[in-house]
C-alpha cells in the first residue's frame, strides 16, 4: 500500500470518529437521565425459647418435680411435675411455624407418662407429634407457654395382677435408671408469604 492511500484511510477514520462524536452529541441533547433508589425494609427475626436464642436445652425431670417427700428431689412412683417451653416471637414481623422435637433420650421409667393439653402420652415421640404450631405475624400475643406435665403413678393398674406387674416393672426401673434426661430441639421457620 502506498503512502497516499494510508493517509487517505487515516483521514477517513478520523472523520468517521468526529462525525460519530458530533452525531452522538446531537442525540444526547434529547436524552434524559432520571435517577432513583430502590429500598425495602427487612422484617425482623427474633425467635426465643425460654428467654434464649438458638440454645439446646436439657430437661431433667427431678428438677421439675412438685413433691418434696423424697431425698435429693429424686423421682419415683408417686411423683409428678411439669416443665414449661416458652416460645417468644415478640418483635417478629413475620409469621412462624414451630416444631418441638426430643432427642438423646436416656432410658425412661416404663410407667412414666406425659400430659399435654389434657391428653396423656406414653412416649416423647408420641408427644412431639402434637407440639407443632403457628404464631402469626399479626397475633396480638406472640408468646406461647406450653406446659408439659409428667407423672409416675403409684401402683398403676386396675386389678391386683396388673398392679403387681407394674410394681415389679417400677422396682426394676428404679434399680437400672439413675436419672432420666432428654434434649429439646425447637425449630422456628418463617411462614411463606402468600401472594
Amino acid at each position: 500500500m502506498n503512502k497516499k492511500k494510508k493517509i487517505v484511510l487515516i483521514v477517513i477514520a478520523i472523520i468517521a470518529i468526529v462525525l460519530s462524536f458530533v452525531g452522538g452529541q446531537t442525540f444526547a441533547r434529547y436524552m434524559s437521565k432520571i435517577m432513583g433508589k430502590g429500598t425495602a425494609n427487612i422484617a425482623s427475626w427474633s425467635f426465643k425459647v425460654n428467654e434464649n436464642e438458638e440454645k439446646l436445652q436439657t430437661i431433667s425431670l427431678k428438677s421439675t418435680m412438685n413433691n418434696s417427700s423424697l431425698l435429693d428431689n429424686k423421682i419415683a412412683p408417686g411423683t409428678e411435675g411439669e416443665f414449661h417451653i416458652k416460645l417468644d416471637a415478640t418483635g417478629l414481623e413475620v409469621g412462624i411455624n414451630y416444631v418441638i422435637k426430643f432427642e438423646n433420650e436416656s432410658p425412661k421409667p416404663t410407667n412414666l407418662k406425659f400430659v399435654y393439653d389434657r391428653k396423656t402420652y406414653n412416649t416423647l415421640s408420641d408427644l412431639q407429634e402434637d407440639l407443632t404450631g403457628v404464631i402469626n405475624a399479626n397475633d396480638e400475643n406472640k408468646v406461647k407457654d406450653l406446659i408439659i406435665g409428667w407423672n409416675w403413678k403409684y401402683e398403676t393398674g386396675t386389678t391386683a395382677e396388673e398392679i403387681s406387674k407394674s410394681d415389679a416393672i417400677d422396682t426394676q426401673n428404679a434399680k437400672e435408671i439413675n436419672d432420666y434426661t432428654f434434649d429439646i430441639i425447637i425449630t422456628g421457620t418463617q411462614i411463606e408469604p402468600q401472594s
